[in-house]
């Protein structure tokens, strides 16, 4: 698929075939997604895979602060993959301190960059993402099993989708580009 035809129809998918996710599959996202930048190339991204259904129903129950569609996202993918972020890193100096104004902006700036990365590479390999950000972050890190140092930045539903929504309206580009 070429790339502007992946951006152009890649969708949030919230209904999911009960066709299984690989961990070959997973991994071949992964690769694709590590190429995202980052700042200073720091590579801060981290991915789990719950491909378990044990433990991805835990998330659900455990780890969604009861918000019901988010229990049913999960419920319903293949997998779910825990987005996290190591800690400390982006956006600061080897001293510890900031080097940017911007403080810890840059931590979550990367994960977003990743997430992403990820959801396109997925696409591309036909299957549905749905980047979610209602939970609770240290109950997933600890379903998950994170080690100190990182955080969870996204949780993202991964299955063959059972839908393909039509392209959700968007702005005018006179409401979101200025040029000067």
């Amino acid at each position: 698929m070429e790339l502007k035809q992946g951006i152009e129809t890649r969708r949030s998918i919230r209904s999911y075939t009960e066709q299984a996710v690989t961990a070959e599959q997973i991994e071949e996202i992964v690769k694709a997604a590590q190429l995202a930048p980052s700042w200073k190339n720091s590579q801060t991204a981290r991915y789990y895979a719950i491909l378990d259904p044990a433990l991805k129903e835990r998330i659900a129950a455990e780890g969604t602060m009861q918000f019901s569609k988010n229990m049913q996202n999960i419920r319903s993918a293949a997998a779910l993959v825990v987005l996290a972020s190591v800690e400390g890193i982006a956006g600061y100096n080897p001293d510890g301190g900031f080097t940017t104004a911007l403080g810890t902006h840059w931590q979550s700036f990367d994960a977003g960059i990743a997430c992403q990365t990820f959801c396109l590479a997925a696409h591309d390999l036909g299957l549905g993402t749905l980047i979610m950000g209602i939970f609770d972050p240290e109950k997933v890190a600890e379903l998950a099993g994170l080690p100190e140092g990182q955080h969870v930045a996204a949780l993202i539903a991964v299955g063959y989708p059972a839908v393909h929504p039509d392209a959700p309206a968007r702005k005018p580009l006179s409401d979101v580009l200025v040029i000067r």
